[in-house]
């Protein structure tokens, strides 16, 4: 038989899985000796049994509680229930995971209309036995019942305004019983049957809630965002009440053994007198810091000191922890890892190490990857966020925090920064290429389509700038210079504000302040470094974001879109001479435009990256791409080129594809123009001799995008050798080179085994591999995922972590046949998830040599490749 239901003295932290977080925290207390109120768990697996039998506790399930009930009584000498001593219990949600969002605390479950009075006269204290009878019918109808509680919470205020008083504590036993009355008159109201009675009846309807609260909206929200399982499942835990609301010598608190925003060594909490749980954080009443029950109770204070010691000591980490002072006397109801800054998390695991806690690879360990975008971008004034108002929610697709006047297209953006120097925000249905000066300028960028790796995002990600994008409710009016928000409309220069760490838009202006990276960070990366296995690239095309990669400790670049070069102000023109042109020779006299251009560009690069690997993709994205659209613009573009406007919309219209994701681009683009790889070939080698002769010692690697067949490569790779190295003869130098391919088309994956054979590197675009092995539009798949999500067919976005069963088994098998053909073949990802801390784990596990991500993602991929390493040493 399972055993589903776990006595505190039975379990022990290891069993974490099983009991959840809290319930394997309450266990090892107890096992130490810790003044625990007792109590038992309820399984994760009672919870997962839970939703298997369409959502009802099985009769095998009730029965373990009610034995583990009957020990808990019998334990405490009260009865469940007993008119005139009962013992009443707290219900608590607890996943192996901290899990916002779940279901709230419910304390006092047990009393009843007749039991409340047993409690009055046991305790002979008539106001906490209806303080606590109020406080559990509110709880229960609103956490159990989903009742709202302001229901209650209007009856509260009425009578308090009737009393004349200003706070809960000044209302006495007589007020209080009538307003039980009220309270349990309002509930069958509501509710259409009377308050329950019977308290296994209440307490079966409160693990139930528990077990419920695991599958709504806000709690699958988090665990998509943090990546925890459904299957993990919620424990509930069933503990003997202790109260903190019997008078004067009684309390409530929550404490830290360190402070948890900037990581100082000491005690750091608040408490109350007189006060059960919520009245700590409810704001009601001003707690008192807990460096004044130092002489409230000094020897309450040095009790609780002294616990806090062994909890920190035993767990070797901070701790937060929640207590309850009954009558004098000290139970701890809580212990947990603490919640703490990016900031707080540096200066502990560092301070831990320096204190012989921890060793350097545990202290890697105590810091996640993804707290340190709090560290590398802007965040909002606390104090300026609390009156902000938010308009609407889209993605989260690039961190930090922006305002600024809203620009509707790059130009007026441009216009504006540069007229008065105030920041602006850029709102656009979705970006393009052509926006990239726009881009630049902006402090933040806004876009109504688009998701987690559309253009915005993924640009605002390599640029290092705040990015919210598919923020579906805003409709943009670019004609009439303003969008829609739920009726709200923002004009050009109106103020807004954007968090692209939780997808927010504020509409208004909201105070910034800049990151700050303190010398715990520097010394936690190095042993980050010296512990990882995985090199750290970046993704950047020009030398300001090389140098940003470079400072942040890249080791090369990974992927230079050299398209993206080609939307400068001062090329573009050469580009679309190049696209417009009928023969070769017209071709090559654009080209040869655009060479000095692409040359001085990867100088810039090579110099950047000091010597560091640096890998040059060619053109990639379809010519269409690189051509107005707006008449007006066409009309322009052929007076500047000597054509009629006939000549060139019909150019432009022979470029439009049905489908120009999969069609002419990529490799594509140099079998039709090979004279484009020739330049681009040229410029790569023109550019490594010239800095190699100034000392530095460049290898290039030179990328082919888009193959799915061996064939193509093979084409392609004779054009780029052929010039590279009549170049370099003419050149009279020694100089190395690679040329290797993405694999970003299913078919290369297959067929990796062949394409080893020409190339000499891959590099995983997992982008377009995710696209393509999914059949989704990367752009478009936003709109329906959120049914997907709801309906439990995905539990996360694949653009956002590698889908490890189906693209991460076709990267496995690359990496496999590759390596068949090829033993020391390079292996790289170039994606965005080479700056997902998830995805850093499997490539590491998978025997990839480097990620790449954008630059400001560089230190997030350091450190979770650290953490793979650690946890699974190559």
């Amino acid at each position: 038989m399972t055993k589903y239901v776990y006595l505190f003295k039975e379990g022990k932290a290891s069993m974490k899985n099983l009991l959840g977080g809290k319930g394997a925290n309450l266990a090892e207390m107890t096992s130490l000796g810790m003044p625990v109120p007792q109590g038992f768990t309820v399984t994760t697996e009672a919870c997962n049994d839970y939703y298997a039998k369409k959502k009802v506790i099985s009769p095998e399930i009730i029965a373990q509680i009610d034995e583990a009930l009957a020990v808990t009584e019998k334990a405490a000498g009260k009865k469940f229930g007993d008119p005139n001593d009962p013992f009443l219990v707290s219900v608590r949600s607890g996943a192996r995971a901290s899990m916002p969002g779940m279901m709230d605390t419910i304390l006092n479950l047990g009393l009843n209309d007749v039991s409340v009075k047993g409690l009055a006269k046991l305790t002979n204290n008539p106001r906490f036995a209806y303080d606590s009878y109020r406080r559990f019918i509110q709880m229960f109808a609103d956490v159990v019942m989903e009742i709202e509680k302001a229901n209650f919470e209007h009856l509260l205020e009425t009578m308090k305004h009737k009393k004349g008083v200003e706070l809960d504590t000044e209302l006495d036993a007589n007020d209080l019983e009538v307003l039980v009355q009220q309270f349990l008159k309002k509930y069958e109201e509501l509710k259409g049957e009377p308050f329950p009675q019977d308290p296994k009846v209440q307490l079966i309807e409160a693990i139930t809630a528990v077990f419920r609260s695991w599958d709504n909206p806000r709690a699958n929200t988090y665990r998509r965002l943090n990546n925890i399982p459904y299957e993990w499942g919620t424990a509930v835990n069933v503990q003997g009440m202790v109260f903190g609301n019997m008078g004067e010598d009684s309390g409530t608190g929550v404490a830290f053994t360190r402070n948890p925003s900037d990581g100082t060594k000491e005690l750091y909490g608040e408490y109350l007198f007189n006060a059960q749980g919520e009245d700590v954080v409810a704001g009601i009443r001003t707690p008192k810091p807990i460096s004044e029950l130092k002489s409230d109770n000094p020897k309450l204070y040095d009790q609780f000191v002294d616990i806090s010691g062994k909890l920190e000591a035993h767990y070797r980490d901070m701790q937060d922890m929640e207590f309850t002072i009954e009558r004098g006397k000290l139970y701890m109801l809580q212990t947990r890892n603490g919640k703490r800054t990016a900031q707080a998390a540096l200066k502990i695991a560092i301070d831990l190490v320096e204190e012989g806690v921890l060793t350097e690879q545990e202290a890697v360990l105590k810091v996640e990857p993804a707290q340190l975008d709090s560290l590398l971008h802007p965040q909002f004034n606390p104090e300026s966020l609390k009156s902000a108002k938010v308009i609407t929610t889209g993605l989260n697709a690039s961190p930090g925090a922006a305002t600024g006047r809203v620009a509707f297209t790059a130009d007026r953006a441009r216009e504006m920064k540069a007229k008065d120097g105030l920041p602006v925000v850029l709102v656009r249905q979705e970006t393009s290429p052509e926006d990239i000066e726009g881009m630049i300028v902006a402090s933040g960028i806004l876009t109504s389509r688009g998701g987690m790796t559309s253009h915005a995002a993924v640009v605002a990600r390599g640029m290092g700038r705040c990015c919210v994008a598919g923020a579906g409710a805003v409709h943009v009016d670019e004609k009439s210079k303003e969008f829609e928000v739920n009726g709200e409309i923002f004009k050009e220069g109106d103020w807004i504000s954007l968090d692209g760490s939780t997808g927010k838009v504020y509409g208004q202006k909201v105070e910034t302040q800049d990151a700050t990276v303190s010398g715990d960070f520097a010394k936690l990366m190095a042993w980050a470094d010296k512990y990882r296995a995985l090199d750290v690239r970046a993704n950047a095309d020009n030398p300001r974001d090389a140098k940003v990669a470079y400072n942040y400790g890249a080791q090369g670049i990974g992927l230079c879109r050299t398209e993206h070069m080609f939307f400068e102000a001062d090329r573009i023109m050469a580009v679309r001479e190049m696209i417009v042109s009928k023969t070769v020779q017209e071709r090559e006299r654009a080209l040869a435009k655009l060479l000095p251009m692409q040359r001085e560009d990867f100088i810039g690069l090579y110099k950047e990256m000091k010597g560091y690997a640096v890998t040059i993709r060619y053109l990639d994205p379809p010519l269409h791409e690189f051509v107005p659209t707006e008449k007006d613009d066409i009309e322009a573009l052929a007076k500047d080129m000597g054509l009629s406007y006939e000549e060139l919309q019909t150019t432009i219209d022979e470029l439009h594809e049905t489908n120009p994701m999969l069609g002419h681009r990529g490799v594509r683009l140099s079998i039709t123009y090979p004279e484009i790889a020739k330049m681009q070939t040229q410029a790569v080698i023109e550019a490594a001799i010239q800095v190699n002769k100034e000392g530095m010692h460049v290898v290039p690697e030179i990328m082919i995008p888009l193959v799915g067949e061996v064939k193509e490569l093979q084409y392609v790779k004779q054009v780029v050798v052929e010039t590279a190295d009549r170049i370099i003869k003419e050149a009279g130098v020694d100089l190395k080179y690679y040329v290797g391919t993405m694999i970003e088309i299913p078919r290369a994956a297959l067929l990796a085994e062949e394409i080893a054979k020409e190339a000499e590197f891959f590099s995983f675009g997992t982008n377009d591999l995710t696209q393509m092995t999914f059949g989704f539009s990367r752009d478009d798949a936003g709109k329906f995922l959120g049914d997907y999500y709801e309906k439990k067919i995905f539990a996360n976005d694949p653009f956002a972590h590698i889908d490890q069963l189906g693209v991460g088994k076709l990267m496995k098998m690359a990496v496999e046949d590759g390596k068949k053909t090829r033993p020391n073949i390079k292996l790289g990802i170039c994606g965005e998830h080479g700056g997902d801390p998830i995805s850093v784990e499997f490539c590491h596990n998978i025997g990839l040599s480097y990620v790449s991500c954008s630059p400001f993602r560089v230190p997030i991929a350091r450190l979770a490749a650290a953490h793979a390493n650690i946890k699974n040493p190559r």
